[in-house]
């Protein structure tokens, strides 16, 4: 699991294609490496990549296809640069929100405009995901854990202030720009208990192969 509070900006140093799914190594810039093992997880522009190797400067992970369906790794380069973050600890300062790395779609900067100091993003999202997101509720963009600040049909509003433009990919956003969504996965569970609560209160179908053979349909 992870919190969405983004810990240092790496570089994609290498993509390596190996067959259908590929592997990439990421220098790491500031991110301390001291308390990596293999088999660890780091979020990659919001993305939870296992560590298959690694040293005190960087790692190296591998994509499954189904990564990079649901993701925006295939636009990636080598020297793009990514947000990254360790997996949290117990003891870990909780200061974004519940993000598990797991992407759920791919959005699209439509607009970005200066506001003062601050910069404002529009972000769209696949319409499937719309339903997830709410007016002041938590969003994972590229791995960082963002406050949904107001939404129109299948878009919502980013508002970026000064420091976590400096501390992460966002300032480099542009229009057209693909970044990996993960919604919040309270959103989620929800959906589920209340699809479980409808399930239960519809009343059982008398169909059965006992009724069929007593009707003489079998």
């Amino acid at each position: 699991m992870f919190t969405g509070i983004v810990e240092t900006v790496g570089t994609l140093a290498a993509i390596t294609p190996k067959g259908e799914d590929i592997s990439v190594t990421v220098n790491v810039g500031k991110l301390d490496m001291s308390d990596v093992n293999l088999g660890d997880s780091i979020a990659t522009n919001g993305v939870c990549l296992t560590v298959v190797d690694f040293n005190q400067t960087s790692y190296t992970a591998d994509l499954s296809l189904e990564t990079l369906k649901l993701t925006g790794f295939t636009d990636s380069q080598a020297g793009d640069k990514v947000n990254l973050e360790k997996a949290m600890l117990p003891t870990t300062r909780f200061g974004g929100h519940i993000v598990s790395g797991h992407v759920d779609g791919v959005g699209e900067i439509v607009d970005r405009q200066q506001v003062g100091r601050a910069i404002e993003f529009w972000v769209s999202m696949p319409a499937e995901l719309s339903k997830y997101v709410a007016h002041k509720g938590s969003i994972t963009v590229d791995g960082i854990s963002l406050t949904v600040n107001d939404l129109r049909k299948n878009e919502f509003k980013l508002t970026i202030v000064p420091h976590t433009g400096e501390e992460t990919t966002i300032n480099d956003f542009h229009v057209g720009r693909k970044v990996n969504l993960e919604v919040d996965v309270l959103a989620r569970y929800m959906e589920r208990l209340l699809q479980g609560q409808k399930e239960e209160s519809e009343p059982k179908s008398r169909l059965s192969m006992e009724f069929l053979q007593q009707n003489g349909f079998a």
